[in-house]
């Protein structure tokens, strides 16, 4: 067999009722294969075992800005203290909010969700319980090697997301969520398309920005983008690192 031929070979099979993609593909010029997406997930899921025993308590700053259409001019500004103590206990506090009323609101609604999260890891995590997920490219991202995963929630929730995941074939952290929730987050906010973003901050993995885009009721398209600022462990204060940096 010529050493340079590219060879794919893609076979559906049903692990515990998760449907997954083996798909072997070498590449002509390493050698290199990817894994199925079971070995994709197994890994994943040591990864952030991993990084829970790291885990330790902090507090960060961050910034929200809520933007019209087009992201031209900024409709409202927050800014927000959020402070998480493991394993399963966080709390926030608004410091100071600008512009809109809207904004405001939004981001409680945020970060009240963001709370309800930590309380129950399970009904969230990327696993066969909560995703069905299919092996869909690699890609270069951030200067990181990573495999693309679709993502289909298997029930209606709006704390579940439908669309695709980015994880670094290193070392199995999620470097980037990007997708729809699997139902209306409210009455009020339709159409909405989540990003979220990871990097490394005090050893801990951890979610360091977000844009959030829908059509407000009787409002129209806004865009909310946050950004951690500011990071204290014991005290001591830290800068964030660069999303997907290790």
């Amino acid at each position: 067999m010529n050493a340079n031929r590219i060879w794919k070979s893609a076979i559906l099979c049903t692990i515990g009722g998760l449907f997954v993609a083996a798909i072997p593909r070498a590449n002509g010029q390493s050698g290199h294969v990817v894994p199925t997406v079971e070995v994709i997930l197994t890994r994943m899921a040591q990864a952030r075992a991993e990084n829970r025993t790291q885990l330790r308590p902090y507090s960060v700053t961050r910034n929200y800005r809520l933007f019209d259409t087009e992201k031209l001019a900024t409709r409202a500004e927050v800014i927000a203290d959020l402070t998480f103590v493991p394993p399963d206990r966080k709390h926030y506090a608004i410091l100071k909010a600008n512009g809109m009323g809207l904004g405001e609101k939004i981001v409680r609604q945020m970060l009240e969700h963001e709370t309800d999260i930590v309380k129950d890891y399970g009904a969230t995590d990327l696993t066969a319980a909560n995703y069905n997920f299919r092996f869909v490219r690699e890609e270069e991202l951030s200067g990181h090697h990573a495999y693309v995963l679709e993502m289909i929630p298997l029930r209606k929730d709006k704390t579940l997301l439908r669309g695709h995941i980015w994880v670094d074939s290193a070392n199995y952290r999620l470097l980037r969520t990007e997708g729809v929730p699997g139902k209306a987050p409210s009455w009020w906010l339709r159409d909405s398309h989540i990003v979220l973003v990871y990097g490394e901050v005090g050893g801990m993995w951890l979610q360091t920005s977000s844009e959030s885009t829908a059509n407000v009721r009787f409002v129209g398209p806004h865009t909310m983008v946050a950004h951690d600022v500011d990071y204290k462990f014991n005290e001591l204060a830290a800068g964030v690192g660069a999303p997907g940096t290790r």
